[in-house]
């Protein structure tokens, strides 16, 4: 299963969902870390954070990481394989009275039951230094184990005194296979999923719905219940790749990533910058970008034909490649597409000169060919 969705829970117990009035991501929330997609980094056999779980091991915790990723499910996960107790709040909406009742709460089950409380923060990095002097006596005392999640870096965005009482760990958005084998359980699962109804999905319609998801598990499932629920009839479900996009609004795109299609849009795409097109150029960036090209492979074909196709005529063009390689690199996607589009124009429109491509190649055969000279 996967590491993903609800990111607010509103029920504060980690009991699992089974009614099926209820969202699908909500009905597939993984119960147990071996339900877990995804996250092996963290996760996997031998893996720290695995072994604090498993042990009861662990006093603060901050995820980090994009939406859908599984912040809020993953402690949702620590609380039921501890048997501990589960008390939500967000940073947003939370305020110091709030705070001071759960903490009441846990010392209270603490007394009578003798259970530890798992206090999850979503949106850490909201809170305010009124609502961090209220937690940081608790969580240094022991009073609730603190989980934080938030979709920015804590280093820079959570405060100091937090983050140094706590272990942070980065949660990855889910790979392909990973969106993939989640999409097939919740159409086999009889419990949570889709198992007892009659559903028929097309393999390229599910990788596509893995794909466009962008490592998203809500969005995935989302798109998927979407599909089934508004194609049903009396003689089953059938999702072909045209459901599939009408469901997830992504149109597909024939793109492989290592065959022939993408190397004929590599080579429209540098041959339109050579040619001065920059409105070619544009719309084959955007066709590999929208494909999911590797952005990097697309910035050194920009570096390389600075060099190639421009050269002499206008040696600026190798440094705004090498500025929109570097751009991207720093601010990486979505808006990392920003500079190599501005790149790709600038070389689309200047000058051409292969002058300094052409006399090396010369130079190059006269070695291999010729007698060498002395120097």
């Amino acid at each position: 299963m996967d590491g993903l969705f609800m990111d607010s829970p509103e029920d504060s117990k980690p009991a699992p969902s089974t009614g099926h009035h209820e969202p699908l991501a909500a009905r597939m929330r993984p119960r147990s870390i071996d339900e877990i997609a995804g996250q092996k980094h963290i996760l996997g056999e031998g893996k720290l954070l695995r072994r604090a779980i498993e042990a009861d091991r662990f006093s603060s915790l901050i995820f980090y990481g994009p939406p859908g990723t599984g912040k809020t499910t993953l402690a949702w996960v620590i609380a039921n394989t501890t048997g501990s107790r589960f008390e939500a709040l967000n940073g947003v909406e939370s305020n110091v009275a709030e705070i001071r009742a759960k903490i009441e709460q846990a010392r209270t089950y603490t007394k009578l039951r003798d259970q530890t409380t798992i206090l999850f923060i979503d949106e850490i990095h909201r809170f305010n230094k009124a609502q961090q002097d209220v937690l940081l006596p608790h969580i240094e005392r022991g009073t609730v184990r603190f989980i934080g999640a938030t979709t920015h870096n804590p280093y820079f965005y959570v405060n100091s005194p937090l983050v140094s009482r706590s272990q942070i760990f980065q949660l990855e958005p889910l790979g392909t296979d990973d969106l993939l084998g989640l999409l097939q359980r919740a159409l086999t699962d009889k419990d949570r999923g889709f198992g007892n109804r009659n559903v028929d999905a097309d393999e390229d319609a599910l990788r596509h719905l893995a794909d466009k998801a962008d490592g998203d598990a809500r969005k995935a499932l989302i798109a998927l219940e979407l599909a089934v629920l508004t194609t049903d009839s009396d003689t089953g479900v059938h999702i072909d790749l045209a459901v599939a996009e009408e469901s997830i609004q992504r149109k597909a795109i024939v793109y492989d990533a290592d065959g022939d299609q993408h190397y004929d849009t590599i080579s429209a795409f540098i041959k339109s910058i050579r040619g001065s097109d920059p409105d070619a150029a544009l719309y084959w960036l955007a066709k590999m970008l929208h494909a999911g090209e590797d952005p990097r492979f697309i910035a050194r074909r920009l570096v390389i034909s600075a060099s190639e196709d421009i050269g002499l005529a206008d040696s600026n063009a190798l440094r705004v490649a090498m500025c929109a390689q570097q751009a991207f690199e720093f601010i990486g996607m979505p808006e990392g597409r920003i500079p190599l589009a501005h790149a790709t124009v600038y070389l689309a429109t200047a000058p051409k000169s292969n002058s300094a491509y052409a006399a090396l190649g010369e130079a190059m055969r006269d070695v291999e060919q010729n007698r060498t000279l002395a120097v």
